[in-house]
């Protein structure tokens, strides 16, 4: 365990078995919508919108639990600046996807806290008019952090009100690459 992590949260093995039972529940709804509409082979209509940069590890692990046609389309936003532990509020860091009419959108996120980010995306993809939009993250905390409602359809693990790190989510840009869920120790933040 690296020195600056008080104790590890959820561990690797936990976070790939949840990963796999995730990714089949993806599979298993996206199937049966395009069953329920008559196109069950989807003809390029599933497109994955992970919002980075915390979400990279995580859906790349989803994704591989999917054995069906997706496509990727990467979204940037900024809501936790530097040594911030608290969200900014949400601000578009990039170019959403513009081709997501008639298409199932599955936005994928590595934690809900705020409600701002998947908030603000959600938001401007439902302007393109898709067939369907899902939101999977990791990681959910209690909805009294919320400054704005958001509805996860698929969540990973719910959490209680600590900055936590590893698994893609980071403090300054630091300890994405954790292979666990850890709760940062108070000393490390703002050094």
């Amino acid at each position: 365990m690296v020195a600056d992590v008080e104790s590890i949260l959820i561990d690797r093995a936990q976070i790939a078995l949840r990963v796999h039972d995730l990714g089949r529940a993806l599979a298993k709804d996206l199937q049966d919508e395009l069953q329920r509409e008559g196109d069950p082979d989807g003809h390029d209509r599933i497109i994955f919108v992970p919002i980075l940069t915390g979400a990279l590890v995580f859906t790349a692990d989803l994704i591989r639990e999917l054995s069906m046609k997706l496509s990727l389309r990467v979204v940037a936003v900024s809501s936790y600046p530097g040594t911030s532990v608290e969200s900014k509020g949400a601000k578009l860091a990039g170019e959403l996807p513009r081709d997501l009419a008639g298409k199932h959108v599955v936005i994928v996120d590595d934690i809900l806290d705020s409600g701002q980010t998947l908030g603000l995306i959600d938001e401007l993809v439902q302007t393109q008019k898709p067939a369907s939009v899902r939101i999977c993250v990791l990681l959910k905390k209690p909805p009294e952090v919320r400054k704005r409602e958001v509805k996860a359809h698929y969540v990973g693990f719910d959490i209680p009100n600590e900055f936590v790190v590893g698994y893609g989510l980071d403090y300054d840009g630091f300890y994405r690459n954790l292979p666990y869920i850890g709760v940062l120790k108070q000393e490390a933040i703002g050094r």
